[in-house]
């Protein structure tokens, strides 16, 4: 006749299997992030990096006069920000390894300081790869105090690699609130004029 199994060391070893199999699931969540950015960036050409280009690397190109791209410009803010926000110009014309700068307006339409942060994307996602942003606002949090209008710059080249099949590309921005940027700015106490 066999003994009673132990009911408390069973569950001990299930929850000990739980506690493993989570462990193993949020360790494989974390070894696909960087599989999915070689994917992305390799497999599809679509570039997840939000960082600035090289700023050195993009001056060492050789521009080339006998390619004209068609760079053109959209600006949209998503619901919740009450911000009006567009490009200045809407295309320009460029050419691949030359450095150039546009600029987008975006005002505050509210009477509070918001805080918004720009995501771009770069259509079609195969040209991604080569649009490189040497300065941008979309590298940082964006303030502007109600009834503020702002220019906000963006210089870019166009990797001279870029397949010669591509001769248009999008840039475009959707500005996002930034609610914990908003709530840290109205709490912050406001400055006080120095006595005269």
């Amino acid at each position: 006749m066999s003994a009673p199994r132990d009911p408390r060391g069973a569950n001990a070893r299930l929850t000990r299997r739980l506690v493993y199999a989570a462990l193993g699931s949020f360790a494989f969540a974390f070894a696909l992030v960087p599989l999915y950015r070689v994917a992305c960036e390799q497999l599809l050409g679509i570039k997840l990096s939000g960082d600035a280009a090289n700023a050195a690397e993009v001056a060492a190109w050789r521009p080339d006069p006998s390619r004209t791209i068609t760079v053109t410009f959209e600006g949209r803010v998503a619901e919740g920000l009450a911000w009006r926000f567009a490009p200045d110009q809407r295309s320009m014309q460029v050419h691949p390894g030359q450095v150039y700068e546009t600029t987008f307006s975006a005002s505050n339409e509210g009477p509070l300081a918001l805080v918004g942060q720009a995501v771009p994307s770069v259509a079609p996602n195969t040209a991604s790869l080569y649009f490189n942003k040497t300065e941008c606002f979309c590298f940082t949090e964006q303030m502007l105090h109600g009834g503020e209008t702002r220019a906000m710059p963006v210089r870019f080249a166009i990797d001279p690699a870029l397949p010669e099949s591509v001769r248009t590309l999008t840039l475009s921005y959707t500005f996002y609130l930034n609610e914990i940027a908003t709530r840290r700015v109205a709490a912050a106490p406001a400055a006080t004029p120095a006595a005269g």
